[in-house]
């Protein structure tokens, strides 16, 4: 008797049916989120590197992208609610299903709460917010005793999110290359080329 938690993906043979695969808004949300993370992260692995001339330029520009990254998970979980996602295919695995649950909430967790723990150590350095054409100036004073922890929990959330992204990657790889269910074409921009099942 097989165990339906670790049962391997069907034969992909017939063709992907639209209702499979993510509408355009959702999957246009998830990578622009995706490639404003890896510039965000990167910014902010940066930072002690950064020149001091220049230091208040980037680390206002790693607190607006972060804002915006907040902006825009906030507007996906409002479209996913009002859009419901496709369903995973039948032939996928309880346990498997349980993981992409798990893994998926603890992301949007994530990409919410950490970019507001930011927010608050970028205010309470005493720091505006420079847009440019105007800045968003909180009048509130520096202060280490805020802004000490909440740095050091920002830092933690967003490496913690970063381990969850590489483990969501790897899974999607892990379902393309070795399954072979085309689970990954849910969510790419474009249609994915056909991979022969495994055997």
């Amino acid at each position: 008797m097989s165990d339906p938690a670790m049962s391997f993906p069907a034969s992909p043979a017939q063709a992907e049916p639209a209702a499979l695969r993510y509408d355009r808004t959702a999957i246009a949300f998830h990578w622009t989120v995706a490639v404003l993370i890896v510039v965000v992260g990167t910014l902010g692995l940066l930072h002690d590197s950064w020149p001091r001339r220049t230091q208040a330029f980037w680390i206002n520009l790693h607190a607006l992208i972060g804002l915006t990254v907040w902006g825009l998970i906030v507007l996906r979980l409002w479209w996913r609610l009002t859009h419901p996602p496709p369903a995973l295919p039948p032939e996928t695995g309880v346990l498997p299903r349980r993981l992409s649950h798990a893994v998926h909430l603890l992301l949007y967790l994530l990409v919410l709460v950490t970019p507001l723990v930011g927010i608050v150590t970028f205010i309470w350095h005493g720091r505006a917010f420079d847009f440019g054409l105007f800045r968003v100036d909180f009048g509130v004073r520096k202060n280490p005793a805020i802004f000490h922890p909440t740095e050091d929990l920002h830092g933690y959330l967003a490496y913690t999110l970063f381990a969850l992204i590489g483990i969501h990657v790897l899974a999607a790889l892990w379902h393309q290359f070795v399954w072979r269910d085309r689970l990954l074409r849910r969510m790419w921009p474009t249609t994915a080329p056909d991979v022969r099942s495994r055997p």
